[in-house]
């Protein structure tokens, strides 16, 4: 009996590495779920083909537990990758934004989603399926009186960034035809510093290939950029999966080194990270941390805070 359990585990367990391990060559778009995974997928073939070595002892079971592990290791080194480097110039002034999926049908929670925006000293925030909050955008103007979104610039309320700085040159992107304006970029001045300010939602990457499709689009437009750039938003991936890495690398965008987990929110810390805040130089990352309460979303919010060079 423990023959025969442990020859089931050992072909599930491979045919699970076996599937992770198809990134390395393809791009395929319905292995998008299983390559942000791809940590936690290598943790559980562990534990497994470890268990089975155990109890089997055979060259099956230790080759299961070397590629295993060969997958985590990778993925940690692919975590560490793009990762800032905190260290400002000297005159960099600092600047903090708050990004937060709020959730469409989430107006329950707009007052306690309003107060944490408010009370977070974010100079500006980005929000996603924002129409939950149009009964509290009155009360978050007098904090944040320059809005771009949410019928300001766009017929839509869904993408919206707020800031206390006035905005300029404000406009929406429409990334693909599945959804209209879920990209806007503007500019702001930090103590004589222009600042490009980019918020995108990008569609799930298990339709079709519009998530490629959409970061390409992304990259057109900030490849027109110059200066000081902070990018964040819902990009409904990991930094790991194989579009993401391009995106980062051909837009020189860097991240936090341990991104906190935005998804699902009942995993906790134990999620993934699909919830991003990047920046290019000379916009400095410092820091990213997650908002404490999902305040009833189905994303965890992050803060982010900078140091803003010329």
């Amino acid at each position: 009996m423990t023959a025969k359990l442990a020859c089931m585990v050992s072909t599930m367990v491979a045919a699970v590495l076996f599937i992770a391990s198809l990134r390395y060559v393809t791009d395929f778009w319905l292995l998008a779920f299983v390559t942000s995974f791809q940590l936690h997928i290598a943790i559980v073939c562990i534990l497994l083909s470890c268990l089975v070595f155990w109890f089997t002892r055979d060259a099956v079971s230790a080759l299961l537990v070397v590629w295993s592990l060969a997958l985590a290791i990778h993925a940690i080194a692919m975590l560490m990758e793009f990762s800032t480097s905190a260290n400002p110039a000297s005159d960099a002034r600092p600047f903090r934004l708050l990004s937060f999926n709020v959730l469409m049908d989430n107006a329950a929670n707009a007052d306690a989603i309003a107060d944490t925006i408010i009370e977070s000293g974010a100079d500006a925030v980005y929000l996603f399926e924002a129409a939950a909050l149009q009964s509290a955008l009155p009360r978050l103007e007098q904090t944040y009186p320059h809005r771009l979104g949410c019928y300001s610039g766009t017929p839509t309320c869904d993408l919206l960034i707020l800031s206390k700085r006035p905005l300029l040159e404000g406009r929406f992107h429409s990334l693909s035809d599945l959804r209209r304006d879920r990209f806007a970029i503007a500019s702001v001045d930090v103590d004589g510093t222009e600042l490009t300010l980019a918020a995108g939602h990008i569609t799930k990457p298990y339709f079709d290939d519009y998530h490629r499709d959409e970061l390409d689009e992304v990259s057109e437009i900030l490849f027109r950029v110059t200066g000081p750039l902070i990018l964040a938003g819902d990009f409904n991936s990991a930094s790991i999966a194989p579009d993401m890495r391009a995106f980062l690398a051909a837009n020189e965008l860097k991240k936090a080194t341990f991104e906190p987990a935005t998804w699902p929110t009942e995993a906790g810390r134990f999620g993934i990270a699909i919830d991003h805040v990047f920046a290019r130089a000379p916009a400095i990352l410092m820091k990213t941390t997650r908002l404490p309460d999902s305040l009833g979303s189905n994303h965890y919010g992050l803060m982010a805070d900078f140091m803003i060079g010329k």
